[in-house]
């Protein structure tokens, strides 16, 4: 491949799907011979890929791009994403910001670079939302452990908070024989786990182009990928309730390469909050899709979302969600303040929480988090576990995760980097990672 003398780099915002989008967009560049170099060196160019779901999009997306300037002012600024989607106009604003792209164009970046030269005030190309109806897919390969592999994009749910529907368009996903290519692919280059990605995964099938008819169901996904040979875990990321069916809970459980790990979206513990909020489904689903996790896995890592403050949650509300989670079997939680987004049904309703009532919930729950989390991590004392470990040096530790998600730690070896140890785990050490016995014998 000639290189063209140019040099690009490249800053992530936000979810799992966006590296992986990132890395899809870095190797078309890196295809046209640009060299890739670190975010805060001198490039050519800097792509930017943005989040809408953080608080700060704008403040966050203008201290990124002044970052660039200072590197080179003379860069050529490219911002992508779902806040590029959202807010074309006002990104197109910062100073800096030579190009917009919306969802479709965000895959053709380098068609747009003819010419390098920056102008005063960036160039929007976005589309609009409905047109958002093919797939690009993707994958990431940030570090060497583990690769995000995208296999669906956009979501046809309508929660009243959320403007991911019109920052990605509709459900649509790859097709099976292409996610298994890139599985593929992935498997070959030593990579040990992949973690599956995507807007609302167990949606999984819709075609491209509007087509509503499911080619095939996120089991039958599942089961195509538990075949590829020469990877050692798959995990599925975040996936809604009444879309994690009990036949792939069952499957789970039976697989070696699918890892007992779920993170389930809750939003809240009461049946009033998930109506406001358009969720499809009630609590009582949930203790139902917890219970046959548990029931198949008692080992099993199950992690919960959960916003706080959402308009018209009274203490009581909070409450039942508190008390609803201390109660469940689950293993740690992420917690989100709601914040208000401009175009969302939420935005206009009553019983606004005052952000200081907002921010007391959110610790509340976080300190729940930290119990249940080390409740779990007692749990798993004393059981025999295979961990991957990860490749960074932390100051003098090397930390990897177990299969069902406990963080583990030992003194630095860098003979451990990217591979899969059998262990005892034995004692949770004060930083909260627990320490263990290694076993020469493999884990049943």
């Amino acid at each position: 491949m000639e290189m063209n003398g140019k040099s690009v780099a490249f800053h992530t915002l936000g979810c799992k799907l966006n590296f992986a989008e990132t890395s899809t967009i870095a190797r078309d560049f890196t295809d046209k011979g640009y060299e890739k170099v670190e975010f805060g060196e001198s490039a050519d160019v800097y792509v930017i890929n943005t989040c809408s779901v953080t608080q700060n999009a704008d403040k966050e997306c203008r201290s990124i791009v002044n970052k660039a300037m200072r590197s080179n002012p003379d860069a050529f600024v490219v911002i992508v994403g779902c806040y590029a989607q959202l807010q074309p106009e006002e990104i197109a604003a910062i100073p800096g910001v030579d190009l917009v792209l919306g969802a479709t164009e965000k895959f053709k970046v380098t068609d747009y670079l003819n010419d390098l030269t920056k102008s005063d005030m960036g160039e929007v190309h976005s589309c609009e939302i409905d047109e958002a109806d093919t797939f690009v897919g993707s994958y990431s390969i940030g570090e060497r452990t583990r690769a995000f592999l995208k296999v669906q994009d956009g979501c046809d749910y309508k929660c009243t908070y959320c403007t991911i529907p019109r920052a990605r368009g509709i459900s649509r996903s790859d097709t099976l024989e292409n996610v298994v290519r890139q599985a593929e692919e992935i498997s070959q280059q030593d990579i040990k786990e992949i973690v599956l990605t995507g807007v609302n995964i167990g949606d999984y099938g819709k075609g491209e182009h509007g087509n509503k008819r499911h080619e095939h169901t996120f089991l039958e996904l599942v089961k195509e990928l538990d075949k590829v040979e020469g990877i050692d875990r798959l995990r599925i990321s975040s996936i809604e309730p009444n879309l994690l069916k009990d036949e792939t809970i069952a499957f789970v459980s039976q697989s070696d390469r699918f890892v007992p790990h779920f993170h389930v979206p809750l939003q809240s513990g009461s049946n009033d909050m998930l109506k406001r909020m358009k969720r499809r489904y009630l609590r009582e689903l949930y203790v139902d899709r917890v219970d046959s996790i548990k029931t198949a896995m008692p080992h099993a890592c199950i992690g919960v979302d959960v916003i706080v403050g959402f308009p018209g949650e009274t203490e009581e509300h909070f409450m039942e969600t508190y008390n609803f989670l201390k109660e469940l079997p689950i293993s740690y939680l992420h917690v989100f303040t709601y914040s208000e987004r401009p175009n969302t049904e939420a935005w206009d309703m009553d019983g606004v929480v005052p952000m200081s009532e907002r921010k007391r919930r959110n610790k509340m729950l976080r300190v729940l988090s930290a119990k249940k989390r080390r409740a779990f991590y007692e749990s798993q004392l004393g059981s025999e576990r295979r961990v991957l470990f990860e490749g960074e040096n932390k100051a003098g530790w090397i930390h990897g995760f177990t299969e069902n998600y406990v963080k583990v730690k030992t003194h630095w070896n860098p003979e451990l980097v990217n591979t899969v140890q059998h262990i005892k785990l034995t004692e949770i050490d004060d930083d909260g990672a627990v320490r263990f016995e290694p076993l020469e014998i493999p884990v049943s």
